[in-house]
């Protein structure tokens, strides 16, 4: 996961929309060392059938931005395992 400051994402948008569109790239944009935003692929890319052991860990890694993106801040990731356990 790539990750850069607004004013570097605004000088190189071009390449940056490029690394997602085409690479899957996932990009953190920051302000001040605080992220902001993240620019995830809208479509998945497409992938050979069998990935490599590398590319699994690529795939963890979008969708762990995917969810970061919608999970509230004072909701611990524990916390919810547990309670989702204890309903089992």
């Amino acid at each position: 996961m790539k990750t850069l400051e607004v004013g570097e994402l605004q000088k190189r948008i071009g390449e940056m929309l490029h690394l997602v569109q085409e690479k899957g790239e996932i990009i953190e944009v920051t302000n001040r060392g605080e992220v902001v935003a993240l620019l995830v692929p809208a479509h998945k890319p497409q992938q050979p059938a069998e990935q490599p052991s590398g590319a699994i860990w690529t795939d963890f890694d979008r969708l762990a931005a995917e969810i970061g993106v919608r999970w509230p801040e004072d909701v611990s990731a524990v916390d919810t395992v547990r309670d989702l356990r204890r309903e089992l």
